[in-house]
């Protein structure tokens, strides 16, 4: 790690486990930002992700165009980039499970299930919020 200097001294530990708890202030900020865009690159390498990402290219602005409020604007958003956020989080618990192990296992299956569950229920808010703000604004 560039810049990073490891403590020295009787009280330093033997090996720093994580060197990000020993960051102060800015430091800290800027290094975490790099973890967020290195966890951004590895969710474009999922499919999943990379296509909710591309619909998303579309909808963020639509939603402005859609939105008669800046309530309405975030509602509509905030919900596609909802569907982003489970998406990694599910991403996450699979590649967890996954370093845990190959082989089957019924707990393994159930958090893959339910990570899998949170992103269908995410999109089915968004589809339903959508659906709802494209009515109100054409039908009704």
């Amino acid at each position: 790690m560039t810049g990073y200097k490891l403590p020295t001294g009787p009280d330093a530990p033997a090996d720093p486990v994580n060197p990000q708890k020993d960051r102060k202030g800015l430091n800290r900020v800027w290094h975490a930002l790099g973890y967020s865009v290195a966890g951004l690159r590895a969710g474009w390498h999922e499919t999943a992700f990379r296509q909710e990402a591309i619909a998303s290219i579309v909808l963020l602005p639509a939603s402005v165009w859609l939105g008669r409020s800046w309530v309405e604007t975030a509602l509509l958003a905030g919900t596609v980039i909802l569907i982003l956020i489970v998406e990694l989080l599910n991403t996450g618990i699979e590649t967890a499970i996954d370093r845990i192990g190959p082989e089957w296992h019924d707990l393994s299956k159930r958090a893959k299930d339910m990570g899998s569950a949170a992103v269908l229920l995410s999109l089915f808010l968004c589809a339903a919020t959508w659906a709802m703000a494209i009515y109100q604004r054409f039908i009704a």
